[in-house]
């Protein structure tokens, strides 16, 4: 576990309310019940995305590409500090404030080998700050694209993750994004 403690996912009810916690390690399997995540789309100052590409240790689609960083909040943490504290972990970015675009997102997808995700996923945005130094168990590459280069791979849906191919057209569309695109 790279010497970091065992991490508890939020467990949720049908309500999208918190109904207890659960090991990360013993949620992802066939049937995975509902849990709190998040997604985190990076960009830097000249308006670009941060992608990369899912380590082959990864226990749902590993080697896929999506999008900056994804995670789960811990119980009895907020979802802003959770984006803070997996960019830190997985990328060793600082970033801004995140900021929730989607703070409804919802998904379930199956993965070819029967493993689910099933979450309540808010959709954050913020700038990056630094050069990416990722974590190796979590990243195996890593590329900053302009946006419409990942819109194109969204459009195809087999190039990136489903959760991301989901959230692109959300986020083109949510109220405030282009600020994201434009750099500066």
């Amino acid at each position: 576990m790279n010497g970091r403690r065992e991490e508890h996912v939020v467990l949720l009810d049908d309500g999208g309310k918190p109904a207890g916690s659960m090991p990360k390690t013993l949620v992802h399997h066939t049937k995975t019940p509902l849990h709190l995540g998040f997604s985190c789309y990076l960009f830097d100052g000249r308006g670009r995305l941060l992608v990369t590409r899912r380590a082959m240790s990864k226990r749902t689609w590993p080697g896929v590409w999506t999008n900056s960083c994804c995670g789960h909040p811990a119980p009895d943490e907020s979802a802003g500090d959770a984006v803070r504290r997996r960019v830190r972990e997985e990328l060793a970015l600082g970033i801004d404030t995140p900021t929730c675009l989607l703070p409804r997102f919802r998904y379930s997808a199956t993965a070819p080998d029967g493993t689910m995700e099933n979450e309540l996923c808010p959709v954050f945005c913020a700038r990056a700050d630094g050069p990416v130094q990722a974590d190796a168990a979590e990243v195996m590459d890593w590329r900053w694209v302009p946006w419409s280069d990942f819109v194109a791979a969204a459009a195809l849906r087999w190039p990136i993750s489903p959760w991301a191919a989901d959230q692109v057209p959300q986020l083109a569309a949510a109220p405030g994004f282009s600020r994201w695109t434009e750099g500066g």
